[in-house]
């Protein structure tokens, strides 16, 4: 199964790819690999169509290359500024749009939960959580910069809580 994981934002938008390998059904140790991470960035000098219009196009790419099992993404469920929340929400428009096209089921968590999974503590810092997707992922250094490392966090809360 592959799960690729998104941190929406219409500035950076980060995106993490997951590989998780065996289940419990099957009572083979799971095996998860971490086959790609990053941004999507977009030039705020852009027009905001033209900036959705290339997160989506990055994502659909994305998506006709691993061929994900599921989408999973960090949901908008507070916002201190409503001027971002806007542009967020928009971001994940075409996010859902994506997936949408390619029929890829979408499952949301909020970053609350995403850290309890992670870490066990739901306001746990962000180098926290870094340091505990490094040790699951088996990666070689803490995952940069912290957009595509909360994209990881996304894709492995889905691995932990929908144990197949």
């Amino acid at each position: 199964m592959i799960i690729l994981g998104i941190d929406p934002g219409i500035a950076t938008t980060g995106y993490g790819v997951i590989r998780k390998i065996g289940s419990q059904k099957t009572k083979n140790r799971k095996s998860l690999k971490c086959l790609e991470y990053g941004c999507i960035k977009t030039d705020p000098k852009l027009a905001a169509s033209e900036r959705l219009k290339k997160i989506h196009k990055k994502l659909t790419e994305l998506i006709t290359q691993h061929h994900p099992s599921i989408l999973a993404v960090e949901s908008l469920f507070f916002f201190k500024n409503l001027k971002t929340a806007i542009p967020v929400s928009q971001a994940k428009g075409v996010i859902l749009l994506a997936a949408a096209q390619k029929k890829i089921p979408v499952v949301e968590f909020t970053p609350l939960q995403i850290k309890m999974v992670i870490t066990g503590y739901g306001r746990a810092e962000k180098k926290q959580v870094q340091k505990k997707i490094k040790t699951l992922l088996k990666l070689k250094e803490l995952p940069r910069p912290d957009d595509a490392a909360d994209a990881l966090a996304v894709a492995l809360c889905y691995t932990i809580l929908k144990k197949r």
